[in-house]
């Protein structure tokens, strides 16, 4: 009898972890290398959830210890991201088909963005645990209006959500301006949207040959009119997002 794989749910801030937690009936935390592990089950299903740390060195040793320590066989990644492709707006969602480090440059020995040691600059996520994602994205952004309150749109003006899949790119600093937006964009034009740790768990998930997911919801365009916000935004757009893509994609 096949079982389960064991799943890992990872978290980029704290009211997103609780919104998966509150999915877990039976969750036990074990502390190992300053981190908070949540083992238990959602669906009837063997998960473990955790923060992932800021940054692409914090995420790198989450991702080992949830593949060593752990021995999780999939790892699904949920937060939020700066878009930066066109038409990527604040409350659409980017699922990750591939993914970069924007600040990887190892030049003049190799080309900028390409990983020393590996031949490439990109990874891939897991076409099949991606594809699931996709599913379990649009059912959630299908049931959306009546989880979103009318003083929530306004605050954000949040229109009719849409899914984009593709590039997502990451980087050990915090892009929140124009201009350093506009770079982004024109040295990486395909790329949808960029935060701080995917592309980390995408290099340690291939060197591991474990499957990865990674799903982003649009905060703000990583530029100078990033919203004022953010808590509100994390809490009341972000958070239920995250917490019902997992719970479609584990139901």
């Amino acid at each position: 009898m096949n079982k389960t794989p064991r799943t890992a749910i990872v978290a980029a801030l704290h009211d997103e972890l609780a919104s998966v937690l509150a999915l877990m009936p039976d969750e036990q935390k074990q502390v190992i290398g300053g981190r908070a592990f949540w083992v238990g089950h959602l669906h009837g299903q063997e998960v473990v959830a955790v923060l992932s740390g800021i940054g692409k060195v914090a995420a790198a040793t989450t991702a080992t210890l949830l593949i060593e320590r752990f021995h999780v066989q999939r790892i699904v990644f949920t937060g939020v991201a700066g878009g930066l492709g066109p038409g990527v707006r604040v409350g659409d969602v980017v699922l990750a088909r591939s993914f970069l480090q924007h600040d990887m440059d190892a030049s003049p020995l190799f080309p900028r963005h390409e990983v020393p040691g590996y031949g490439r600059a990109r990874f891939d996520a897991d076409s099949g645990l991606a594809d699931a994602l996709e599913l379990a994205c649009e059912r959630m952004l299908g049931a959306l209006p009546p989880q979103l309150d009318a003083s929530t749109v306004q605050a954000f003006a949040l229109q009719t959500p849409r899914l984009h899949q593709g590039l997502l790119i990451s980087g050990d600093r915090f892009v929140a301006t124009t201009a350093e937006s506009a770079q982004l964009q024109r040295e990486l034009p395909e790329a949808l949207a960029v935060e701080m740790e995917g592309a980390a768990f995408a290099q340690v998930c291939h060197d591991f040959g474990v499957p990865l997911a990674v799903v982003r919801t649009i905060s703000d365009r990583a530029d100078d009119d990033a919203p004022v916000d953010f808590p509100r935004f994390l809490r009341d757009v972000a958070s239920r997002y995250s917490g019902a893509i997992v719970r479609e994609l584990m139901a």
